[in-house]
């Protein structure tokens, strides 16, 4: 018998709606097991009914066997049994799975009192040792910490070892890594695997990064639309897929392999330790009429009340051409939102100068045109499209408002504009009514970035904008933001860990570590040639198929 066994699993509204259609997936102990597939194909909702886990009113049909236990009928009862001794699930958001009032050792230690009736003292030590087995560096210290206190990696890792405390049969891992960078995604995959490795394990590991599941999966299934597509060993699925869909996916999916011969590779590198157009680190950088970014030992420093002065940017020169893209890539906590948002104007710098568009921007614009003005010349996309929309309102009419804000148009010139748009990132009109918490995290991001470009910005900043989305989908954006370069000559200044992404979209590259820039040069020899070990160490950990 399979520790789960989903045997044509359908799933149907109320309203007649039909969203998983005959699904069959079978999981193993000691075996991770791939969802893979875009926004909406019924990954997370599959991977959610083994825990019993089902929209209001749902209407099943199949079957879910876990650990020898039915879910589809359980009783409560049942499928708390289930919860806390066979399966457990880590989902893609930390935050939002931890209270931010409570400590993480209330966190860790609950289950294990509530549940299990283990006593206080006993709790904290099995926490301080499920702490220690993910690798965080200070588990007693950590026990008496707010969730505030910790960066996303580390409490990812917070997350995997409370999932760790009930001792489950089966892990569901649904996007645990989406939002990592790639240093910490390799930790992250590594401890996962080792926990898998020591316990015996099974794991269901949904992900869109068709990469991170070559790299960690034994067998995969692509679904679509409610759907399995195909199934099959990881090497098989990825090397000889069969599914129209599935090659799609696989031909969507950016590479970080550079293709620059070793001529240009070697070029690259000697131009690398020198000064250089894309930036450099205290380097006086050429200023002339094509160029639309440029910044000199731009510098921040915050202090904290009561803790030392914190570097978050020393000295950073960089320099964009007109229409060109540039890369910025480092861990988190690197420098690269904080450069970012002084670009843009959401921080002061302490000391540096910037220019955008030939025009000193290194200080706050003052009156209400200025600011318009500042707005107009460079927009940026964030991370979390969801705290960029007003929940209030449809999202059709939050880019009308930023339309009607810099535009002149009649209001129906301005509402075809919003539907070219929309239709510009793949969304359909009838998207223009909606509110941005009916929208996937993919979709809402679409629409920010439309929002962004619908103001003919000179400069765009977009900020790990594609890091939530699916390849298809990251593939279509990406696809947008070049032609709208090419027809509009608009500079990009282009934030991500997904050094493939980079690879893709930039003309040039930065790396930066703990505040500064540590490498610089033409995306495709700075990838091909690394002169620097962050930079070598940042390429080793993008995540590469098992068998290779």
């Amino acid at each position: 018998m399979s520790l789960l066994d989903i045997t044509d699993l359908t799933l149907d509204l109320p309203n007649g709606k039909r969203l998983l259609d005959g699904i069959s997936i079978r999981v193993e102990a000691g075996e991770t097991v791939g969802l893979v597939g875009e926004s909406g194909s019924g990954k997370s909702l599959t991977a959610r009914s083994v825990l019993g886990l089902l929209p209001d009113r749902a209407i099943m049909g199949g079957s879910v066997t876990i650990d020898g236990h039915d879910v589809i009928g359980a009783t409560t009862d049942e499928l708390l049994e289930v919860r806390r001794h066979s399966a457990a699930m880590i989902f893609q958001d930390p935050r939002a799975g931890i209270n931010p009032m409570r400590t993480l050792g209330d966190h860790m230690t609950e289950s294990l009192r509530l549940c299990q009736g283990v006593p206080t003292g006993k709790a904290r030590e099995t926490a301080t040792e499920l702490l220690r087995a993910v690798r965080l560096p200070r588990p007693e210290e950590h026990l008496g910490q707010y969730p505030h206190e910790f960066s996303g990696g580390m409490l990812q890792r917070v997350m995997i070892a409370g999932a760790l405390t009930s001792s489950p049969k089966l892990l569901i891992c649904d996007e645990p890594t989406t939002a990592l960078d790639v240093t910490t995604q390799a930790e992250i995959i590594d401890v996962l695997a080792e926990q898998r490795a020591s316990r015996g394990m099974g794991m269901l590991f949904i992900t869109h990064d068709l990469n991170l599941a070559a790299s960690i999966c034994d067998r995969v299934y692509v679904m679509s639309a409610g759907q399995v597509e195909e199934q099959g060993s990881a090497r098989e699925i990825f090397q000889h897929p069969t599914a129209e869909y599935t090659k799609r996916l696989i031909a969507a999916t950016p590479s970080v392999e550079a293709r620059a011969s070793n001529e240009d590779a070697a070029r690259g590198s000697a131009s690398a330790k020198n000064e250089l157009p894309a930036g450099g680190q205290g380097d006086a950088l050429p200023i002339d009429s094509d160029v639309m970014l440029y910044t000199r030992e731009l510098s921040k420093t915050y202090h904290p009340r009561g803790k030392a002065a914190v570097t978050a940017v020393a000295g950073a020169s960089i320099s964009i051409a007109r229409g060109k893209a540039l890369g910025v890539v480092g861990e988190s906590g690197s420098g690269k939102s904080t450069l970012a948002r002084m670009i843009v104007g959401l921080e002061q710098p302490d000391s540096g100068e910037l220019l955008i568009g030939g025009k000193e921007r290194a200080t706050a614009p003052k009156g209400r045109e200025a600011r318009i003005a500042r707005a107009r010349s460079v927009q940026m996309v964030f991370q979390d499209p969801y705290l960029s929309l007003d929940p209030r309102i449809p999202v059709g009419r939050a880019i009308e408002d930023t339309l009607r804000l810099h535009h002149q148009g009649s209001a129906s010139d301005i509402k075809n504009q919003v539907l070219e748009l929309l239709d510009d990132v793949g969304l359909s009109p009838e998207y223009a009514q909606a509110l941005p918490r009916t929208l996937s995290g993919g979709q809402r991001q679409r629409v920010a970035i439309a929002r962004a470009v619908g103001i003919e910005p000179e400069l765009l900043v977009m900020d790990e904008a594609t890091s939530a989305l699916d390849v298809s989908v990251q593939a279509q954006v990406l696809d947008m933001v070049a032609r709208v370069r090419e027809e509009r000559g608009l500079t990009v200044l282009f934030i991500s860990h997904d050094l493939g992404v980079v690879r893709r979209v930039c003309d040039e590259t930065v790396v930066m570590r703990r505040g500064e820039i540590v490498e610089a040069g033409p995306t495709e020899a700075l990838l091909g040639s690394p002169q620097h070990e962050y930079t070598r160490l940042l390429i080793d950990s993008v995540p590469k198929p098992a068998w290779a």
